[in-house]
């Protein structure tokens, strides 16, 4: 049994299936890498067989936990791991060697043995990479993603010359081989916090002026949006009355059908069996069938509507999704509605739109209720007054 194939298969199964795609460093990719540098690491540093099979296996379930827990991974990764492991029979002490190599994982643990060091260095290799900058741009959109925290550039800039300060390789061959591109790489961070910086100065003599505009045409604006808001909160109340008053009337159509059917299944029907209470078989038939039929129209005008409840990120970035209404988003998971919420939020015309149209599919509904409510008025009034003529015919008949 080939148990590091068979762990590969396993790793990059889950991440395609599983993975959300929010994860735009910690994923398939990163552990690659990471796979990559160990069987090199592993190699120059001269790793038995054996160990270096524990150091593999560490490095591919040492970020799957991401997909179940992206605050305390390396312990879900172990986790994962270990159930895996003894599923497929390794030794327990191997095991558990291999869960503490996870866990070294950890930004903030110091390795303690050699092997640590390995997957310690091959972890954090993408600090000495040629792709450095559009590996760490991916880190900084997966942080705002997941953790909703946004950084500059400037200050995630500085954010990495703080990491990189603190940071260092541990095994011999990554100081020889891996130190001094990681030393360019903070030079060149230097320089892009230096650029930064003078592109801030020589845009805060515009930025002042724009913000006197600004600030003109927020005076201009302020009073106008209160209204809009106002105008907004007034309407969504009255439609949201108006629909009360029409389930109310629906409610009352039903108990009062209800009542008559009740009546008329316990009173009239258990007479009609003698020939002699032949004449009111035809009108206790209008009676209940007019019944039955404003009860049916009652439940239509209450009957609820809801939609698929999912949305994509191309239908909120075209702004086709109504985020304001429950049957389009109660099937997401939280993070992406918190997403596109924010993604609303920051687009004010988008907002403004989504108010707009909530409204108006509130009065197509509304609109249903009350055609609906209208039609099972009519029909009861004219049920109950041919159910009347049809009992009043019916005894002048059997009097004559």
């Amino acid at each position: 049994m080939d148990i590091l194939k068979i762990s590969e298969d396993h790793v990059k199964n889950l991440f395609k299936d599983r993975l959300s795609s929010v994860y735009t460093y910690h994923n398939l990719d990163h552990t690659i890498q990471v796979v990559d540098k160990i069987k090199i690491l592993a190699r120059e540093e001269h790793v038995n067989a054996e160990d270096t099979e524990d150091l593999l296996l560490a490095g591919w379930f040492h970020d799957l936990g991401y997909i179940d827990d992206s605050e305390n991974h390396e312990e879900e990764s172990r986790k994962m791991a270990e159930e895996f492991l003894r599923e497929h029979q390794l030794d327990e002490a191997r095991i558990a060697k291999i869960g503490k190599l996870i866990l070294a994982t950890d930004k903030f643990y110091k390795p303690t043995d050699h092997l640590e060091n390995i997957i310690k260095d091959a972890d954090l290799y993408h600090l000495a990479s040629d792709d450095y900058f559009n590996v760490c741009e991916n880190l900084r959109q997966e942080i705002k993603e997941v953790h909703h925290q946004k950084f500059s550039k400037l200050q995630w800039a500085e954010l990495n010359t703080a990491f990189f300060a603190k940071h260092q390789f541990y095994t011999k061959f990554a100081q020889e081989n891996w130190q001094p591109i990681k030393q360019k790489n903070t030079e060149k961070i230097f320089d892009k916090i230096k650029n930064l910086k003078e592109d801030k100065k020589e845009k805060s003599s515009q930025d002042k002026d724009k913000a006197l505009l600004n600030r003109k045409k927020l005076e201009k604006l302020e009073s106008p949006e209160r209204g809009i808001e106002t105008m907004f909160r007034v309407t969504l109340n009255n439609h949201t009355k108006l629909s009360q008053i029409a389930d109310s009337k629906a409610n009352i159509l039903l108990s009062v059908n209800a009542i008559i059917i009740s009546v008329a299944l316990s009173t009239l029907i258990p007479k009609l069996d003698g020939p002699s209470n032949s004449h009111l078989i035809i009108p206790t038939f209008v009676m209940i069938m007019s019944s039955v039929a404003c009860i049916i129209l009652a439940i239509m005008s209450t009957r609820p509507k809801v939609s698929s409840g999912t949305f994509t990120r191309k239908e909120i970035e075209e702004k086709k999704v109504n985020l304001l209404f429950f049957g389009n988003f109660y099937k997401m998971p939280m993070e992406e509605y918190l997403w596109a919420m924010k993604e609303m939020m920051a687009d004010r015309q988008y907002l403004y739109d989504t108010m707009i149209k909530d409204l108006y599919y509130l009065g197509i509904v509304l609109n249903r209720k009350y055609k609906l409510l209208r039609l099972t008025y009519t029909v009861f009034t004219i049920g109950i007054i041919a159910s009347v003529i049809a009992f009043v015919v019916a005894f002048r008949n059997v009097t004559m």
